[in-house]
C-alpha cells in the first residue's frame, strides 16, 4: 500500500530511496565517488589528475547560520489566477536579481535551496508556470459537463464541461504563454532586467524568453534545458500547417481527449509513479526527496490538475524553436552559461555540448554525479558556479570565471576538471566538474578582465 490519504505520510513510495550508501552508487560513475575523504589524487576520465577545490556549504543552522528568509506570494496576471511565487533577499537592494524558472511537473518549491543561500547576496524569485504548482486557475475554465460517464461522479475535474467560460477563451497552457508570463512578471514584479535560471522545461522557457526580450535579460543559465517542447505546429508560425490539428490544448478538452487524459493521469499521478520518475531523475539516491515528492503529489490533488496536463501536452509549439532561440540570444550578445549534470537519463550531456558548440563562448560545466536536476541535488556546486558567473558578468571579466579565477596557463585549454569538495550535514561531499571553455571565449575574458583593469586605473589617475 503506497499512499494512505490524507492525513498520513504520503512517503512509502520513496522507502529504499533514502538509504542508499552513496559510495555504493560510484561504481555506476566512472569511478567518482560521493563523500570520500581518503582519496586525494582522483584521476579524470582524460588521465589528468585533478584539483581539489573546497567550496562553501549550504546554510548549516546547527551552527548558527541561517539561510534567508523565503516568502510565498501571488501576482494576478490573467482573470482567475493567482501566479504563485516566492522571494528572498529583498532587503540586498544594490545587488542584481535572478529569477528561478522550474521544470515540468514542479514550482518554485524546487528552488529552495536557491533562495536560502543566494538569498543572503543577492535578491531572488521563483516563479510557478500558469498550469503548474501553485499557479493552477481557483475556478472550472468550463461549466459543468452533461454528459453521463467519464465525469459523471467526478466533478472535482475541472475542464472538462461542455463550453468554455468567457475568462478562460483561448486559454491553453504553451510555450509562448509562459513566455509571456515571465515578461510581465519582470517587467511589473521585479522591475528591472535579470539573471534568468531555468531547468529542464524552465530552461527553455529562459532562453525563449531572453530571445524575445533581450533588453530585460542581464544572462541566461541553462540546468540541463530541455532542447524541445510541443508536438503541434505553432499557429503564427505555420498557419496551414496548424488547421489540420481541430484541437490545440484549449478549453474544454474534447470528448475523447478527456478519455484518454483520465486514463493517462491515474497512472501518472499515482504515487509510486511519482516516486519512479524521482528515482530516475536524481543521480543520487541518498538525497532526501520528501519534500519534492509531497509538493508534486499536492498539485496531482488539485481539481484543475488533470485538465492543466492535458493543454500542456497538446498545446502547440513555440514560435522559436530552441535552436533559433539560441541564434537570436547570441546575435543579440546575451550572455549564456551551461551547467548539466552528467548523469541526466533525458537530457544527456550531448545535448548540453551540441549548446557549446552553437554558443561556444559559453562557460560549459559538466556536473557529476548528478541527474536531471542539479540545482536540487548538488545546490552547493550550482550555487557557488553561479555566483561565479554572475560576479565575472557584474565585474566585467575582473573577476574570473568559476574555476578559471587564478588565470593560470594551465586554464588556457578546452578541457579542465576539478574536483569541489563541500561540507553537508557534518560530512564532506565531493563532486567532479568538467569545464569546457574555447581560445576565443577565454581570451575574450583576458581582454575584458584587462580592459577593466586598465579603466580602473585610468580611472584612479584622473
Amino acid at each position: 500500500n503506497v499512499y494512505h490519504g490524507k492525513g498520513s505520510r504520503p512517503f512509502k513510495a520513496l522507502e529504499g530511496f533514502n538509504n542508499v550508501d552513496s559510495k555504493v552508487l560510484s561504481g555506476n560513475y566512472d569511478g567518482y565517488v560521493i563523500g570520500s575523504e581518503d582519496e586525494m589524487g582522483r584521476m579524470s576520465e582524460t588521465g589528468e589528475s585533478v584539483t581539489k577545490v573546497l567550496i562553501p556549504g549550504l546554510p548549516d543552522e546547527s551552527n548558527g547560520e541561517y539561510g534567508a528568509r523565503i516568502s510565498s506570494c501571488f501576482w494576478q496576471w490573467k482573470p482567475k489566477f493567482n501566479v504563485h511565487y516566492e522571494k528572498s533577499g529583498a532587503e540586498n537592494v544594490n545587488s542584481p536579481p535572478l529569477l528561478f524558472l522550474p521544470g515540468f511537473g514542479v514550482g518554485s518549491f524546487h528552488y529552495e535551496n536557491q533562495l536560502k543561500d543566494l538569498g543572503r547576496e543577492y535578491r531572488v524569485w521563483a516563479i510557478d508556470f500558469l498550469g503548474q504548482g501553485m499557479s493552477l486557475p481557483f475556478e472550472d475554465p468550463t461549466s459543468p459537463s452533461r454528459e453521463e460517464g467519464i465525469t459523471e461522479g467526478k466533478d472535482f475535474l475541472w475542464g472538462f464541461g461542455d463550453k468554455t467560460e468567457p475568462w478562460a477563451n483561448g486559454l491553453v497552457y504553451s510555450m509562448d504563454l509562459w513566455r509571456d508570463q515571465v515578461r510581465h512578471f519582470v517587467e511589473e514584479v521585479i522591475g528591472e532586467p535579470v539573471y534568468i535560471v531555468g531547468n529542464s522545461l524552465g530552461g527553455f522557457v529562459a532562453l525563449y524568453f531572453a530571445a524575445c526580450n533581450p533588453q530585460l535579460v542581464k544572462g541566461v543559465t541553462l540546468l540541463n534545458a530541455t532542447p524541445f517542447w510541443g508536438f503541434f505546429p505553432n499557429p503564427m508560425k505555420s498557419p496551414r500547417l496548424a488547421r489540420i490539428f481541430s484541437w490545440s490544448g484549449t478549453f474544454p478538452l474534447p470528448a475523447n481527449v478527456r478519455k484518454l487524459t483520465e486514463f493517462v493521469w491515474q497512472k501518472i499521478s499515482d504515487p509510486e509513479s511519482i516516486a519512479d520518475v524521482l528515482r530516475q531523475v536524481y543521480a543520487d539516491h541518498s538525497i532526501n526527496v520528501d519534500k519534492v515528492f509531497s509538493h508534486i503529489l499536492e498539485t496531482t490533488q488539485h481539481p484543475a490538475a488533470a485538465a492543466s496536463f492535458a493543454s500542456i501536452m497538446f498545446a502547440p509549439q513555440g514560435e522559436l524553436s530552441f535552436r533559433e532561440a539560441l541564434s537570436r540570444c547570441h546575435m543579440n550578445n546575451v550572455p549564456i552559461c551551461l551547467m548539466y549534470g552528467k548523469e541526466d537519463p533525458w537530457v544527456k550531456p550531448v545535448w548540453g555540448r551540441q549548446v557549446k558548440k552553437q554558443v561556444p563562448e559559453a562557460p560549459y560545466y559538466e556536473i557529476s554525479p548528478a541527474g536531471h536536476c542539479p540545482h536540487d541535488e548538488v545546490p552547493e556546486v550550482v550555487n557557488y558556479l553561479l555566483r561565479g558567473w554572475i560576479k565575472n558578468l557584474e565585474s566585467e571579466g575582473a573577476v574570473g570565471l568559476p574555476l578559471l579565477d587564478d588565470m593560470e596557463m594551465e586554464s588556457i585549454q578546452n578541457n579542465i576538471t576539478r574536483d569541489l569538495e563541500f561540507v553537508r550535514e557534518g560530512s564532506k561531499k565531493s563532486v567532479m566538474v568538467r569545464f569546457l571553455g574555447s581560445k576565443f571565449s577565454l581570451w575574450n575574458l583576458i581582454k575584458s578582465s584587462l580592459k577593466s583593469r586598465f579603466g580602473k586605473l585610468e580611472t584612479k589617475s584622473s
